[in-house]
């Protein structure tokens, strides 16, 4: 094990990065001029809006995740689905100071080897995500295959057919930002610039949905979604770059390609 990886798994540094990643997160929410726009609802109702849907399953794509925590409300109950690993200690922290509600375990994916989802957790999590949105709180959810960028999974699909909640494509940009080399191309916003919070409509799955039926309502999730964030970024004056990145084999780095605008 490297140093560098040995000094991560020291709980005080854990602590430390995730207390600083959490004060940034706001100081990122505060200098940026929002708008934020919910569904079919006129300018300045997405709080009625928000409220009449929920509890949602708030559905992003995965290099959206640092940012998804600014969509929160103060008054808003939040659970999210956070990994066993050293990354996700520093990321739960954050959330945790975020108001954000951490469930840790594997999300549920769409596998077919029964096996191949309780060995990663994915049964545990999608019960969890189940009696949280039960208990009124909303879920936050990757839509993503695992490490193929906006491909959507059929995992948050089964957690709306099972739970009769609807999903909700999200985005939160800014317009001035980096852009990291990671396989989801994850996007870091900056301060002083605008922002844009887009919710697209409402997606409810029936519960008796199957076969091409549930295709066609996957392949219909995957194009909300990436209209949701082209219009986010259209909002803020940016091109969804990530979206050039969406058929691109995965990298091994994460260091940001100098994008920040």
């Amino acid at each position: 094990m490297s140093l560098g990886k040995r000094i991560l798994r020291r709980p005080a540094v854990q602590r430390g990065l995730g207390r600083v990643a959490a004060a940034y997160l706001r100081l990122v929410r505060r200098t940026n001029r929002f708008a934020i726009y919910a569904g079919s609802a006129p300018p300045g109702r997405a709080d009625a809006w928000i409220d009449a849907h929920t509890p949602l399953i708030v559905g992003m794509w995965h290099g959206q995740h640092i940012m998804m925590p600014l969509l929160r409300r103060p008054e808003d109950k939040v659970a999210t689905i956070i990994s066993r690993n050293v990354d996700g200690n520093i990321n739960t922290i954050a959330l945790e100071r975020l108001g954000v509600r951490v469930i840790r375990a594997s999300g549920a994916r769409g596998r077919s080897r029964a096996t191949d989802v309780r060995a990663k957790g994915g049964a545990e999590g999608l019960r969890a995500m189940l009696r949280a949105l039960k208990d009124g709180e909303s879920v936050a959810f990757s839509a993503d295959v695992p490490k193929v960028s906006r491909r959507c999974d059929a995992g948050i699909l089964t957690l709306a057919r099972l739970s009769g909640r609807p999903i909700v494509p999200a985005a939160v940009v800014t317009s001035r930002h980096l852009r990291f080399k990671s396989w989801d191309r994850a996007c870091l916003g900056l301060p002083f610039g605008r922002g844009a919070i887009v919710l697209g409509d409402p997606i409810y799955v029936p519960r008796d949905s199957a076969g091409e039926a549930f295709e066609t309502l996957r392949r219909f999730v995957e194009a909300e979604m990436n209209r949701v964030h082209a219009r986010a970024y259209a909002l803020v004056g940016r091109a969804d770059r990530a979206a050039l990145y969406r058929e691109a084999s995965p990298v091994d780095a994460a260091a940001p390609v100098g994008d920040a605008a």
